[in-house]
Order: C-alpha cells, then sequence, then structure tokens
C-alpha cells in the first residue's frame, strides 16, 4: 500500500472506468454545461442520480441555482464535446441544443439524456454533490459510450 495524497489518490481512482457526461442548465437564457465523470446511480424508487462539481468550478454558481438541468451521457463520437466542456470556457456555436421540457437543454446525439430536477446539494470535501430526480430520460441502443480509463477516453 502507499501512502494518501492526492498524487497517489488520483492515480489510484484513475484505473476506475467511467463513462463521460456533460450536465447543462440554463439560467437567464444562458446556457451553461460541464464534463463530468462523477456521475451515480442513487434511487430507483424514486428514479435519482447524483455528481459533483468542484467547489471551485468556473460554472459552479450557475448550478447551484438552478432547478432543472440535463444530464447527457456520452457517446463515442462525442470526444470533442467532452474536452469542450471541460475547459473553463466552452465554445457552444455548433452545438444545437434541443430543448427539452421546464426550460432544459439536452445535446442531441447523445447514448442517453435525462431531464432532472435538483433536489438537493451536498458540500462535502471540495466538491459539491448534487442530488437529482429524472423527470425525462431517452437512451440509444446503437450508440457506444464513450469511457474514461487510467486519464484516457476509449
Amino acid at each position: 500500500m502507499k501512502k494518501v495524497n492526492i498524487r497517489n489518490f488520483k492515480k489510484t481512482l484513475s484505473k476506475f472506468t467511467t463513462g463521460i457526461t456533460v450536465v447543462c442548465v440554463k439560467n437567464n437564457n444562458k446556457i451553461y454545461g460541464k464534463t463530468v465523470n462523477s456521475f451515480n446511480s442513487l434511487s430507483l424508487n424514486p428514479p435519482m442520480v447524483l455528481f459533483s462539481l468542484g467547489n471551485y468550478s468556473s460554472s459552479i454558481n450557475q448550478f447551484s441555482k438552478t432547478k432543472f438541468l440535463s444530464i447527457n451521457i456520452l457517446s463515442s463520437k462525442q470526444k470533442k464535446l467532452s474536452d469542450n466542456f471541460a475547459s473553463t470556457a466552452p465554445n457552444l456555436d455548433d452545438i444545437k441544443f434541443i430543448e427539452g421540457k421546464n426550460k432544459t437543454v439536452v445535446i442531441p446525439n447523445c447514448i442517453a439524456n435525462l431531464e432532472c430536477e435538483l433536489m438537493n446539494k451536498i458540500k462535502r470535501g471540495d466538491h459539491i454533490i448534487f442530488i437529482c430526480k429524472i423527470l425525462e430520460l431517452q437512451s440509444n441502443d446503437k450508440l457506444k459510450p464513450l469511457v474514461y480509463f487510467n486519464s484516457k477516453y476509449f
């Protein structure tokens, strides 16, 4: 076993394969999105999921004050979207968002999309955990997921 420090912790957790999502909110007619791989199912009844964002994320305030959001599970063909939304100032010009219910915005051509209501926020460590109830969903069985393992996309 190794000593627990930030470097060893990040390296060890990079061995856990995750899917990639882009979480989007729309506030005051402006769209905000962040690439997130800290996404999990939470409950079947009611259907709930969670994700987390760093306290110092560039758009944490927009996510914290929203009521509705979308979680877009990316396909293997959407690596550029993941990279774009991982930046502090993502370019939204070439994305043709679809308007969902409750004023959410959904990214087309994903492997799955979830429209959610934000139910709770919990601050722990250097992150905020967002707990969301699923209101609408869709999936595409013909696409393969974008996955992240050992700090690389597959």
